[in-house]
């Protein structure tokens, strides 16, 4: 369980550092064909379907290879 914690703690200490050096690094996320995004003048709807479904399997993915 702590080499989890640990595990986690690094991996949220470099995307906190990517995001904050780096803040161009991201803009396609959300951005992708299949996220919904809604603007009028009186207010925004965004549900960005594709986007967590990649977020999704790339977590799943990580996860399976460090449970093996």
């Amino acid at each position: 369980m702590a080499r989890w914690l640990i595990l986690a703690g690094l991996l949220l200490l470099v995307l906190g550092l990517l995001l904050q050096f780096a803040p161009g690094a991201f803009n396609w996320f959300g951005r992708l064909p299949g996220d919904i995004r809604i603007e009028k003048e009186n207010g925004r709807f965004y549900f960005p379907i594709t986007s967590m479904v990649i977020l999704s399997l790339g977590l799943t993915l990580l996860l399976n290879l460090f449970r093996r």
